[in-house]
C-alpha cells in the first residue's frame, strides 16, 4: 500500500536488528544501506527505511499485513527475541473486526510495531 517509510531512531544499531529479525518472518531483507541509513524490503517495491537522529522522534504505531496467523505468531517471538517488548500477544481483535489476529510489540525507541492478518482461522 505505501512505497517506503522512513523515521528516524535513537540507537540506530538496536533499531536495525530488531527489524531485520522481527520482521524475518514476512520475508523482509536488508536492501542497502547507506549514510542515510538502512533499506528493507520484502518485495522490491515497498520499503521500511530508518535512519539515526539525534531528535526523539514521536511514537509511530505501524501495522503490517500477515498472510497467515502463523505469521503473526513467528513475528511476536521473533520481535521478542530481538529485544522487543510485548504490547499485545497474538490473538483476535474483534473490537476491530472479526477476523483481526494480530500482535503488538515495542521497538527499542518505544514504537509500536503490529502484525495482523485479516483472514479467518
Amino acid at each position: 500500500m505505501f512505497d517506503h517509510v522512513f523515521f528516524g531512531v535513537r540507537d540506530y544499531q538496536a533499531s536495525k536488528a530488531f527489524y531485520l529479525q522481527a520482521l524475518q518472518p514476512l520475508g523482509i531483507e536488508l536492501v542497502q544501506e547507506n549514510a542515510l541509513g538502512v533499506e528493507m524490503s520484502a518485495d522490491g517495491k515497498t520499503s521500511l527505511c530508518l535512519g539515526p537522529t539525534q531528535e526523539k522522534p514521536a511514537h509511530l504505531h505501524i501495522a503490517f499485513r500477515a498472510a497467515t496467523r502463523q505469521q503473526v505468531r513467528d513475528f511476536h517471538r521473533a520481535a521478542l527475541a530481538a529485544g522487543g517488548k510485548d504490547n499485545g500477544a497474538p490473538g483476535l481483535r474483534p473490537q476491530y473486526h472479526a477476523n483481526y489476529y494480530a500482535a503488538f510489540v515495542l521497538d527499542p525507541d518505544g514504537h509500536n510495531v503490529e502484525l495482523v492478518c485479516h483472514e479467518p482461522g
